[in-house]
């Protein structure tokens, strides 16, 4: 666990940006001795984000499994796929 104290921010905002762009990582800042905010770049952010929305449809895709509904062929999950990814390329 990555753990810097508020001053931290205070006296070097610019050393303290480039530490969680580096580390790459959630870094938490105390208030007074205490866990008080979570700190991260904005592209750990977007992948975690990405992450979760990832786990929900995986989630979903399971549960149709479960339920007998009918999947799609491994052309059309790749056409779609790709499709998503030049869509974020632009």
């Amino acid at each position: 666990m990555n753990i810097k104290p508020s001053t931290t921010i205070r006296q070097d905002y610019n050393g303290f940006s480039k530490y969680c762009h580096e580390l790459d990582e959630p870094v938490i800042i105390t208030r007074n001795g205490e866990a008080d905010l979570v700190v991260m770049s904005h592209e750990a952010y977007r992948r975690m984000e990405a992450r979760i929305k990832l786990q929900s449809k995986l989630l979903v895709a399971e549960k149709q499994v479960a339920e007998g509904k009918a999947l799609l062929d491994h052309n059309q999950v790749v056409s779609r796929i790709r499709r998503k990814i030049d869509a974020v390329k632009e």
